[in-house]
């Protein structure tokens, strides 16, 4: 398992940036490498949804957690080559309100399980871009919960 989490202070009530977070149709928005994202079935917990990256790659996810209006997280899964396990990835989005600031603290975790040892070692070297991936998402939504 491969962990990474970046937090940042949101200038918005919770609501607000909650009312971003949630809506899968937002995605493309403000996380870092969507290019678009849609609703396939459901609502909340157990949502089903289509994600594409900006690379051109697509998957299903499904929403694993739901509690509104703190708690998102959702967990996409590729096939693994060969007989390998599946590789999945889950990405969470926990709000709270900062009582000392005003606004919310958004803390964004990415988790990932790669599909064997090659895999694995693979996405360690490349986790710096996750990283800044999540810092790069950070920014973009302090701007959209500024405006909305």
């Amino acid at each position: 398992m491969i962990l990474v989490e970046r937090s940042a202070h949101v200038v918005a009530p919770i609501e607000v940036v909650w009312d971003v977070v949630q809506r899968a149709e937002q995605l493309p928005a403000w996380l870092a490498g969507v290019r678009q994202a849609e609703v396939l079935s459901g609502e909340g917990f157990g949502r089903r949804q289509l994600v594409q990256a900006g690379r051109g790659s697509a998957c299903e996810a499904e929403v694993i957690a739901f509690q509104e209006p703190t708690l998102i997280g959702w967990r996409e899964r590729a096939k693994g080559a060969g007989a390998r396990a599946e590789a999945r990835t889950e990405i969470y989005v926990q709000l709270t309100t900062d009582e000392e600031k005003g606004g919310t603290v958004v803390r964004l975790i990415v988790v990932r399980w790669p599909a064997g040892p090659v895999k694995a070692a693979l996405l360690r070297l490349g986790m710096r871009r996750v990283g800044a991936d999540l810092e790069e998402s950070l920014a973009r939504l302090t701007d959209l919960a500024a405006v909305g």
